[in-house]
């Protein structure tokens, strides 16, 4: 049973879960937030800790941005969209167990003092921004080391908040550069 809660946008992502790992989740219900669902959240947060786990799309971007903000300390697990993407429906209920387990052993929480140490140039001369397989390659980066898919400023803001070090990063570039060979 995993000590912290799980936050997640619906029903059939909590049935996914149960397949996957014991959790207790509280469910988002996608951006509405009926009643009592703040506040249960919010004493989760306190009481246990909270991962939150939303669909790798906009909409799930927008709540786990609302939700951190909420709640700072909460720690973030992200499926990569090709492993929550099922009959062109993506989210955390078309993921595999074996992909939401993946995606809870890479959690990362939060930097209270950002970084700056990866920049949006770094990510230029790698390859990461501008070419063709660009895209292609952050997002197996980002499945890499848990911290998802996003454009080239979400990418480098998220090394740099998550605390990815450049050993790890450097690791992740050289096992997703050896699988494009």
């Amino acid at each position: 049973m995993l000590k912290e809660v799980l936050i997640v946008e619906g029903k059939m992502d909590v049935r996914a879960v149960n397949r996957a790992v014991q959790a207790d989740c509280i469910i988002t219900d996608g951006f509405h937030f009926t009643g009592k669902t703040l506040p249960n959240i919010k004493a989760a947060y306190e009481k246990r800790g909270i991962i939150i786990l939303t669909d790798p799309d906009q909409a799930g971007e927008r709540i786990r941005k609302f939700l951190t903000k909420k709640f700072p300390n909460a720690k973030h697990a992200y499926i990569p969209r090709e492993e929550a993407t099922s009959d062109d429906d993506i989210g955390v209920e078309q993921a595999s167990p074996e992909s939401i387990r993946k995606a809870l052993e890479k959690v990362r929480t939060l930097e209270i003092n950002p970084r700056s140490e990866f920049s949006a140039s770094e990510m230029i001369k790698l390859g990461l921004s501008g070419g063709e397989k660009s895209s292609a390659l952050r997002d197996k980066i980002g499945a890499e080391l848990g911290i998802g898919y996003g454009n080239v400023k979400t990418f480098v803001r998220r090394l740099n908040n998550y605390g990815v070090t450049r050993e790890e990063f450097n690791e992740a570039v050289k096992n997703v550069s050896s699988e494009n060979c």
